[in-house]
C-alpha cells in the first residue's frame, strides 16, 4: 500500500459520472483498495466529493457524512418527474408561470427546521427495502417525514429556471425541495442541475477536477 496516497482527497465530481466511478478511478491511480466516500452525488450532479483513502481514514466516514452541506441548485419549473430530477419520466406539465413574489413567499416555507418526506427514488431503507427498488417496480409506500434544518436563498429567477443556494443538515434531499416547491407553486418542478459547493469545512474551490482523475486513468 502506498502510504503517501492515504488521506482525504477532495474531488469535484464531473457531470455524468457516478460516485463509485470516482472511487474506482482513484483505486486504479493509487493502487489502494481501501477507499470510501463521505456521501454520494447523483450522476447528473457535480461538486464536492470527499474520498477517504486508507483504513485509517475510511473508518472516519461517519464524521464527514454528518456534516452540514451547501448546494447551488437549478430548478426547472413547469415539469414534474418521477425522480424529481432530469433522469425521471415526466409526470405533469404546466403552463403556469409563478411571479417572483410568489416564489419568495413559498421559499419562506423552506427555512429553519422543516419536515421532509424522502423521495421514493432514493437509497433510504424502509423495512429493510431500499425505496428505489420498490419505485422501479411501480410500488409507492408511505414514508415518514424527517426533521431537517435548511436555509434557502434565491440566486436568480428567469422562467422556467430558478436558481437557489441551499445550506442543509445531513439527509436532506435537494430533489425533494425542488419537487415540494413546485407543488407549492402549483406548477410542478424538478431539479435540473445541482452542484455541492461545500461539505463541512471543505469547499469546491479546494477540489481536484474529477475529469483530470479520469484522464490519468485512460
Amino acid at each position: 500500500m502506498k502510504k503517501s496516497h492515504e488521506g482525504i482527497h477532495l474531488i469535484n465530481k464531473p457531470v455524468g459520472k457516478t460516485s463509485f466511478s470516482l472511487v474506482h478511478a482513484l483505486r486504479k491511480k493509487t493502487g489502494i483498495k481501501k477507499i470510501g466516500h463521505a456521501g454520494t452525488l447523483d450522476p447528473f450532479a457535480t461538486g464536492v466529493m470527499i474520498l477517504l483513502v486508507g483504513k485509517a481514514f475510511t473508518t472516519k466516514a461517519d464524521s464527514f457524512i454528518n456534516q452540514d452541506k451547501e448546494y447551488e441548485a437549478t430548478l426547472r419549473l413547469g415539469i414534474a418527474t418521477t425522480t424529481y430530477d432530469p433522469e425521471g419520466e415526466i409526470t405533469s406539465e404546466s403552463a403556469l408561470i409563478p411571479t417572483l413574489e410568489q416564489i419568495k413567499k413559498e421559499l419562506t416555507k423552506f427555512q429553519g427546521t422543516i419536515q421532509q418526506i424522502p423521495p421514493m427514488f432514493s437509497a433510504k431503507k424502509v423495512q429493510g427495502k431500499k425505496l428505489y427498488e420498490l419505485a422501479r417496480k411501480g410500488i409507492e409506500i408511505k414514508r415518514e417525514p424527517v426533521s431537517l434544518t435548511v436555509t434557502t436563498e434565491l440566486i436568480s429567477y428567469s422562467y422556467p429556471e430558478l436558481s437557489l443556494k441551499i445550506s442543509c443538515s445531513k439527509g436532506t434531499y435537494i430533489r425533494s425541495i425542488a419537487h415540494d416547491l413546485g407543488q407549492a407553486l402549483g406548477c410542478g418542478a424538478h431539479l435540473k442541475e445541482l452542484t455541492r459547493t461545500r461539505c463541512g469545512p471543505y469547499l469546491l474551490k479546494d477540489c481536484l477536477d474529477g475529469n483530470t482523475l479520469f484522464q490519468e486513468n485512460q
